[in-house]
């Protein structure tokens, strides 16, 4: 490992556990503030989360935040206070714009048209970032990208950077999220990341310059980089943030 990678392993992270919940964050959140600890680069927020079945999180305000949410595992039903609703289910890329203000609930519920969700655990990974401005108009949207995941290599999730022809749009021109589903063996390189924050959600893989192997629940910051080889050694989801610009600069 260099200066440029940050490795932070699974085991390290705080995590909030329930009755109903698992949680594991990346940076500061809720009960777990470490002032050392509360964002890199523009991203403010990472929850790797398991929602036990027929619970959830009840009806609760944000404000001017850019939501994205990633399904792993099972299926996650949003409804919120503009009226939106809908199953968000792997493969399917979903944001919310909070902006003035939104009221939304995330719950691991049989969904009224499809008794066959909402049975098993669902297994979430949340991510805000900041907007380029404040107080802009609520917003949500969510398309089904499936197919393009499982052609390989690295898919733009949401993005809004120019450059990126992503699947859905958010409201911070200096970002853009990115998965990638690996099968055992295929590498593909990381675009540049003056700020970067990978995260390896299910397998595990080899980063350059990290000088080890990563597995399930690993992140790695970068500072600095970009073009680094990331390869899968066994069937492997990657989560990586790519960032043109830090809070505060």
């Amino acid at each position: 490992m260099n200066d440029r990678h940050e490795v932070h392993r699974a085991d390290d992270r705080p995590g909030t556990r329930t009755e109903w919940l698992e949680s594991r964050h990346s940076f500061s959140f809720g009960d777990n503030y470490d002032p050392a600890n509360t964002h890199h680069g523009m991203l403010m927020v990472h929850n790797d989360e398991t929602v036990s079945p027929q619970q959830g999180f009840d009806s609760h305000p944000h404000r001017d935040m850019e939501i994205v949410t990633w399904v792993l595992s099972g299926s996650l039903l949003h409804q919120d206070s503009m009226d939106h609703s809908g199953v968000i289910f792997p493969g399917l890329a979903q944001r919310m714009s909070a902006g003035t203000g939104i009221r939304h609930s995330e719950r691991n519920d049989t969904w009224r048209t499809d008794a066959t969700t909402g049975i098993e655990p669902v297994h979430f990974v949340q991510m805000w970032v900041l907007p380029d401005e404040s107080g802009i108009e609520p917003g949500y949207d969510q398309l089904d990208i499936s197919d393009q995941l499982a052609a390989g290599g690295l898919v733009t999730v949401a993005s809004g950077m120019p450059a990126y022809d992503s699947a859905i749009r958010i409201a911070n021109k200096n970002v853009a999220f990115h998965v990638a589903r690996l099968s055992a063996g295929q590498s593909v390189p990381l675009p540049d990341l003056p700020w970067g924050h990978v995260f390896v959600a299910s397998g595990s893989a080899r980063l350059e310059g990290t000088g080890g192997e990563l597995r399930t629940g690993d992140a790695v910051r970068i500072t600095g980089g970009g073009g680094e080889n990331l390869t899968a050694t066994t069937d492997a989801e990657i989560l990586i943030w790519e960032m043109h610009k830090k809070l505060g600069g």
